[in-house]
């Protein structure tokens, strides 16, 4: 007899940046083979390839495009993914940096949040007729080479973030599509910009929205801690 195929249930999550509703059903045993090839390749290239692929994959519908979800919310479903299919509980420990001992504590993935910063906008004005239209980061910057690049400096990692943030320069009725441009010229157009201007999209970078869980603690000599967590690494490692 032909064995059966399994069921499973659909379990509704909100795309944080778009607030609407998709169906995801648990991650499996091929998804937590996905996860543990990316473990043993040990690069952020294939960590990060291996998340985007479990989270499709566990989409129960064909009209989303997971290229179109933004760096957050991929993160935040990821971890809401692992919250349904394996446990809402992770333990992590932590190193007081005042008294030097470790703190174990229980993360609670039903609490974790995406933290949008108060009077937040992706316009981005340099005078009266002119600006920035800004987008959030793209789950497509998970392929992009620096990115991955171990040997990447911050500078760097920051210039393709901007590159990867800026959906178009706008000047009296002219407006300019970043998408429409080479790479190279987009570089050389922000190279051109003057140090202030500058400063103002990597502030932007700065107050993206981002993963949010908060801990509090007292530590051995009395004193109240908090430990903020907004990085998928603050809540695991594969």
């Amino acid at each position: 007899m032909k064995l059966p195929k399994i069921s499973h249930p659909l379990f509704d999550i909100v795309i944080p940046s778009t607030k609407k509703k998709i169906k995801l059903r648990p991650m499996l045993v091929k998804e937590e083979k996905i996860l543990l090839m990316a473990k043993v390749a040990n690069t952020n290239a294939e960590i990060y390839q291996a998340i985007k692929q479990v989270v499709n994959n566990c989409i129960a519908q064909t009209d989303v495009d997971i290229n179109k979800f933004t760096l957050f919310d991929l993160e935040y479903i990821f971890l809401k993914l692992r919250a349904i299919s394996i446990s809402n509980k992770v333990q992590v420990t932590y190193k007081d940096t005042e008294d030097n001992k470790d703190y174990p504590f229980d993360i609670d993935l039903d609490k974790l949040e995406v933290k949008f910063p108060e009077e937040f906008s992706l316009k981005l004005p340099l005078g009266p007729n002119k600006g920035f239209t800004m987008k959030y980061p793209l789950a497509d910057l998970y392929n992009s080479e620096v990115f991955n690049n171990p040997e990447s400096n911050s500078e760097t990692i920051i210039e393709e973030l901007i590159i990867n943030c800026i959906d178009s320069y706008f000047e009296d009725e002219s407006v300019y599509k970043f998408s429409d441009n080479k790479k190279e010229d987009i570089k050389e157009f922000i190279d051109n910009l003057n140090i202030e201007t500058y400063n103002k999209i990597k502030e932007f970078i700065t107050k993206l929205p981002k993963l949010f869980y908060e801990i509090k603690y007292k530590n051995s000599l009395g004193h109240d801690k908090t430990i903020e967590m907004n990085t998928l690494s603050d809540f695991f490692t594969f």
